[in-house]
């Protein structure tokens, strides 16, 4: 599924699902770099997130893969 990761003023990651109209912030991450690894958003679901090229920047769409939640 698409989603777009951001980064707030206040230094938080957050997820929006525009299809769920869902906004979340990242909870835990398995990675310092959160993308190419496992995110948890804090309604719980857990998405994996592909591996980027350094130097993107936020917002950033991405096709993310549903683990559970």
């Amino acid at each position: 599924m698409k989603v777009m990761v951001r980064k707030n003023a206040e230094g938080v990651f957050s997820v929006y699902v525009p299809k769920k109209d869902l906004e979340e912030p990242i909870v835990d991450s398995d990675r310092e770099s959160l993308f190419g690894g496992k995110v948890t958003l804090a309604n719980g679901m857990v998405l994996e997130l592909p591996e980027i090229a350094p130097g993107q920047t936020l917002p950033l769409t991405v096709e993310a893969r549903k683990v559970s939640g």
